[in-house]
């Protein structure tokens, strides 16, 4: 199948497949993406009671949202629970002698976990630098009366939700104006609550470390369905064998299908059950999705889907993503 454009040489034709345009792949999806947890390897290392204690927490949250999608959809919900363990900034055991032990607890306190993930695999995934891609698809809007003189996110590696309080030497240079201004948050609700997210940092011989918030909405956006790479879905679920972990992560499957029933690992929306220690970066993943422009055909996709089910989404993207947080004993 052909279709025509003026330009081509001689004839004023060119001939072009429209089967040669890219498509965006379409990935199945469950109504809620529900995450039992995000813990650091020391929390790991305190054993396995510390695991029971996480679990025992989340356990009332996560009844509270299975109840709570059942009230709004239309019959049965399609919810798939999840995992993220950082093997990205410190590595002190093995899959080996860690998820056993992270299963166990989970059953122990009545939850199951269907998918299992490596934060490392925010950064990188299948050869694809996931990170570098989403901040490539930030959109920073300019805060109203700004002059343009601060530099892109993409260079700095810090983003914001509004205006900086400008440097010593912009405001010498600025005539009659007052020796200090406050920072202001864009969609400020008459008070600000301004935040500056660092993205990455920087080695001396110019290697990122990601930070844990970038980290974080990356992990929001795949969970959201909202990854693409040339077009093909992206972190896409490895099924488990069932013969044993190995005993290097990097020999672990990025995201590990640990149930062969369980609803789609993406959804229409997210739920984190998570320790209160982690507001803060869920505050700053919030900033990321804001800024996140997704690909126009799966949002298209997304929202076809869930107004057919009777369960429409939120056209902004940080609304998609809901959390509970518990304060750890």
């Amino acid at each position: 199948m052909t279709d025509t454009a003026p330009g081509g040489a001689g004839t004023g034709t060119v001939f072009r497949e429209t089967t040669a345009e890219p498509r965006t792949q379409a990935v199945p999806l469950a109504h809620l993406s529900l995450e039992l947890g995000h813990l650091y390897m020391e929390d790991f290392e305190a054993g396995p009671e510390r695991l029971h204690r996480h679990f025992a927490q989340v356990r009332p949250w996560a009844d509270a949202a299975r109840a709570a999608a059942a009230a709004a959809g239309r019959g049965a919900p399609r919810i798939s629970t999840c995992f993220l363990i950082d093997d990205y900034f410190t590595r002190l055991s093995s899959p080996a002698e860690l998820i056993p032990m992270l299963l166990a607890e989970a059953e122990r306190a009545g939850l199951a976990i269907d998918y299992l993930a490596r934060e490392s695999a925010c950064a990188t995934a299948d050869g694809i630098a996931l990170a570098d891609a989403v901040l490539h698809r930030l959109v920073e809007s300019p805060h109203p009366g700004s002059d343009g003189s601060r530099p892109p996110a993409k260079d700095t590696g810090w983003l914001t939700n509004g205006e900086r309080t400008p440097g010593l030497e912009s405001l010498e240079a600025m005539a009659n104006v007052a020796s200090w201004r406050p920072p202001a948050e864009t969609a400020a609700r008459r008070h600000s609550v301004f935040l500056d997210v660092e993205m990455w940092d920087e080695a001396d011989d110019g290697s990122r470390t990601w930070s844990c918030a970038f980290l974080a909405a990356v992990w929001q956006l795949a969970r959201l369905g909202l990854l693409r790479h040339a077009g093909e879905a992206v972190l896409r679920p490895t099924p488990w064998s069932g013969d044993g972990f190995p005993r290097d992560w990097a020999a672990l499957p990025p995201l590990l299908q640990l149930d062969p029933t369980a609803a789609p690992f993406a959804a229409y929306r997210t739920r984190s059950v998570l320790p209160a220690r982690f507001l803060s970066v869920e505050h700053a993943v919030g900033v990321v999705l804001a800024h996140f422009e997704a690909d126009a055909a799966a949002l298209r996709q997304i929202a076809e889907r869930s107004r057919a089910e009777g369960l429409p989404v939120p056209g902004d993207i940080p609304d998609r993503a809901t959390y509970s947080f518990y304060e750890a004993p």
